[in-house]
């Protein structure tokens, strides 16, 4: 069980300002295309904050929010709330290398968050994305899990999204007491129905994670960069572990996540907020 839940929300948000969606007011185009995409309003507040509210039901005690290097607005936002008071919120800092224009992907947010908390590297916490609505559910369900490393393992039949959607998320298989085998990303469509497992279901990454971060820290340190995208990505990590033979354990769970990547999710959750 742990007390502590991380949330990256220094990503460059390309998808969301590169995305059309001639639906949205003048006022959320220009959120959508200038704000973070955990601060962009829905519902009255910041999508963030719904995550937040679900993070305090589920009864975590400290919240580390990844940002970029501008994280004023973050905490405007979020910093001496009464509503989140029982929350402690801290800020770690996603600082861009020299030579890059964008951060270096997840791996690298999560290393150095740990590099600026460094009792982190000795204690288990979750991981989660900021632009996800988990449930508390969902998130009780991984903090009190006896393993000390796991992931969420989506059943694509309770997300509400199409296969091609499904596809463009990562696959997980497992062995036959749910230990973690492979991350496949963006696997063909056609190939999809490859990795059912023996409940007959086939399971994605809605990239919330547990770790040990006496495990984690030098996987963190000595990621790969991902050969496509340049980046250091947390799957490359957690499957450099998985060959190595340290176990993450699987949680099954079947429910929707909301999801906010394009400025097309925006009036899907707006609908969602307001109850339609």
């Amino acid at each position: 069980m742990t007390e502590n839940i991380i949330i990256l929300a220094g990503g460059a948000s390309s998808r969301m300002k590169k995305s059309i969606d001639e639906n949205l007011s003048p006022e959320k185009i220009a959120q959508a295309n200038q704000l973070s995409k955990g601060l962009i309003e829905l519902g009255g507040k910041p999508f963030l904050s719904y995550l937040l509210e679900n993070i305090l039901k589920a009864k975590f005690k400290n919240v580390f929010i990844i940002t970029g290097e501008n994280a004023q607005m973050f905490r405007l936002a979020f910093e001496n709330k009464p509503e989140l008071k029982d929350l402690n919120i801290q800020f770690a800092t996603q600082y861009v290398p020299d030579g890059r224009e964008k951060p270096f992907g997840t791996a690298d947010a999560l290393f150095q968050c740990l590099e600026q908390y460094p009792h982190l590297k000795e204690n288990t916490f979750c991981v989660c994305n900021s632009d996800n609505l988990y449930s508390q559910h969902a998130l009780e369900l991984l903090r009190n899990t006896p393993s000390r490393q796991a992931i969420l393992a989506y059943d694509i039949d309770s997300l509400k999204y199409s296969k091609e959607t499904i596809s463009r998320f990562a696959v997980m298989s497992f062995n036959e007491n749910y230990e973690l085998l492979a991350i496949v990303e963006k696997p063909e469509m056609s190939k999809i129905d490859r990795y059912t497992d023996a409940f007959q279901k086939i399971r994605v990454s809605m990239n919330i994670f547990l770790f040990d971060g006496t495990l984690l820290f030098e996987y963190l340190k000595n990621c790969p960069i991902h050969p496509v995208r340049n980046e250091k990505e947390l799957p490359g990590a957690l499957m450099n572990m998985i060959t190595d033979n340290i176990k993450v354990i699987g949680i099954p769970i079947a429910e929707h996540v909301p999801d906010l990547t394009s400025k097309g999710d925006i009036i899907e959750l707006e609908k969602y907020f307001s109850g339609q």
